[in-house]
């Protein structure tokens, strides 16, 4: 019998615990991600440690398509480029209740009705909260907080 894979039940260190987790990203027009990340929200809290609601949007760029027969806009010849699109990236506990929830979430506010969504088997690092207050590497020790710049 093989043993289970790394990538099935994660592996600690003195700091930090790698969590098997899904990785769920989604591509998006500029306007929408904001208001699909709020409807996933609703129904996932996307915690990491002490805070919620974690993502990483990464900026635009170009999604390539070509309209077939069936698509609502018809059938096209040209490949279109729309420009302004951008991923978003998060992630969730292994939870299939929840995977589903959160892809039907996306589904009902995103503007496209064949939207891309991905889900990838991934490890996350969760810190295991060691007392690292004096660390000069960390950002309250340098300059501060992004926010107050």
């Amino acid at each position: 019998m093989s043993k289970p894979s790394i990538i099935e039940t994660g592996f600690d260190t003195k700091p930090i615990e790698m969590q098997p987790m899904w990785a769920l990203m989604f591509q998006a027009p500029v306007e929408d991600v904001d208001r699909i990340f709020e409807a996933v929200t609703e129904v996932a809290p996307l915690v990491q440690g002490k805070t919620d609601r974690n993502g990483y949007r990464a900026p635009g760029g170009f999604e390539y398509y070509r309209p077939r027969e069936g698509t609502p806009t018809g059938a096209e010849d040209e490949t279109r480029k729309r420009p302004g699109v951008d991923e978003m990236r998060f992630f969730l506990p292994r939870d299939p209740d929840m995977l589903r929830a959160v892809i039907e979430a996306i589904y009902e506010v995103h503007s496209y009705y064949e939207p891309v969504i991905t889900v990838t088997d991934v490890l996350r690092s969760q810190c295991k909260g060691l007392d690292d207050s004096q660390n000069p590497h960390r950002w309250w020790n340098k300059s501060g907080d992004w926010k107050t710049d």
